[in-house]
């Protein structure tokens, strides 16, 4: 079967949909994120790397159109504030090796062989559907890895070089599970996009865990193209859903926002990241936007620290850098997380000194995504070793759809 470009963009926007997701905030007349005011306060002092570079790699989804294409523009900016205010790494400026895969396998193999043979000492993955092309050759030749989200299970399960900044279980399981009991619910209603990403938690990691907390979880799949939902989910009329959740792209959510309406569900909804547009935005009436709790990566959009810092870093060092791009802060937070694990590093900077240093680096607040903290000695989850943090990032709408504060939850 061959897919329509829509629906395999989105089958590639759900692969890792448990946290990769960011509330976006869309483009409006007088919503542009604006500059910080004291953007050397932010960066902190000049502490410039010297000596023999070290050189990190780093692997982007940039496709000929799209969003992504901002990532390459992330880290330049990043590589160069974290050499000039952050020493590099051991005090050695770093170089940065960068490829882009264009969503395609065979050139995500290619950017990997071109890392093993720039001898880089890590790379960094950005938001790419094919980062498992990328990952296997590189975790073959022993070089550390970093993402900030994964959904392929042998990538979560390696325990030897790989560090992922995300929970695979926070926004299908635990944040649904969190907002039962919040609101006193015993169900968990799940409607999801009919495409085996978005399932695969659903049909083998979520029953266990619903059925150990107490709580009836309801699966509706719905096909992606499905206009009207009355029909599917007119069995909610008939009984309690609980809290429910919605999965899917900005068109498919809005069928089920507006399915829900129809059969007369004025309960909680908690709807996944990509849901959330400026097209949905205009098609959901500003009474049930109010108060939808969105899962979301990074605090895009608000006025929070880690967003104040990511505007100084592209208002330095960038140059006109589209702040909107979800794709862009998950990447500035990957790397400066992959900097803070290894950036005291001594001695010989090789591929197993940094897997060394970031196994062996102490919790750490997460940058670009505070107040989460990430750790990657393999803890949080041991059948996901790669896993390195636990929980994830909330965000309350507003009347217009759009992130009124954001909270930490499933931390504990």
């Amino acid at each position: 079967m061959v897919l329509k470009p829509g629906r395999r963009l989105l089958i590639a926007a759900l692969a890792a949909l448990s946290l990769t997701a960011t509330v976006a905030c869309g483009e409006a007349e007088d919503d542009s994120p604006t500059q910080p005011i004291n953007a050397a306060a932010l960066l902190g002092p000049e502490a410039a790397a010297k000596g023999e570079p070290v050189r990190i790699g780093v692997v982007t989804g940039k496709a000929a159109t799209g969003q992504r294409a901002v990532e390459r523009d992330v880290s330049e900016a990043t590589i160069e504030y974290l050499n000039a205010r952050k020493s590099g790494i051991g005090g050695r400026p770093i170089e940065l090796k960068v490829c882009d895969t264009t969503a395609d396998p065979s050139t995500a193999t290619d950017c990997a062989n071109q890392m093993i043979q720039a001898h880089v000492v890590g790379v960094v993955i950005g938001s790419t559907s094919v980062a498992e092309a990328v990952w296997d050759p590189l975790h073959a030749a022993g070089i550390p890895t970093m993402l900030f989200a994964a959904s392929d299970a042998p990538v979560l399960r390696d325990a030897d070089s790989t560090f992922v900044l995300s929970d695979p279980i926070f926004s299908s399981v635990t944040l649904p599970l969190e907002l039962a009991k919040d609101e006193g619910k015993t169900t968990v209603t799940t409607i999801v996009v009919d495409v085996p990403s978005a399932l695969g938690l659903y049909s083998t990691v979520a029953p266990p865990l619903y059925a150990a907390a107490g709580v009836e979880h309801q699966l509706i799949v719905v096909p992606l193209d499905t206009a009207d939902m009355t029909p599917q989910l007119q069995k909610l009329a008939k009984g309690d859903p609980g809290v429910v959740q919605v999965v899917g792209n900005d068109s498919f959510c809005v069928a089920a926002f507006n399915g829900l309406r129809a059969v007369g569900f004025t309960g909680l909804i908690n709807a996944a990241g990509p849901c959330i547009s400026d097209a949905t935005r205009k098609a959901t009436p500003k009474d049930q936007l109010e108060g939808m709790m969105v899962s979301a990566a990074t605090p895009l959009g608000t006025d929070n620290p880690s967003m104040q810092l990511y505007e100084a870093v592209a208002a330095t060092y960038g140059r006109d850098i589209d702040l909107t791009v979800p794709a862009g802060m998950s990447l500035f937070s990957t790397i400066v997380s992959f900097h803070a694990a290894v950036a005291n590093i001594t001695g010989d900077v090789t591929p197993a000194a940094v897997t060394a240093a970031i196994k062996g680096a102490p919790e750490t607040a997460m940058p670009g995504a505070v107040p989460l903290k990430f750790k990657c000695d393999g803890s949080y989850y041991p059948a996901t070793p790669a896993v390195c943090l636990r929980g994830g990032l909330i965000a309350t709408l507003d009347d217009q759809g759009r992130p009124e504060k954001y909270e930490a939850r499933g931390v504990a």
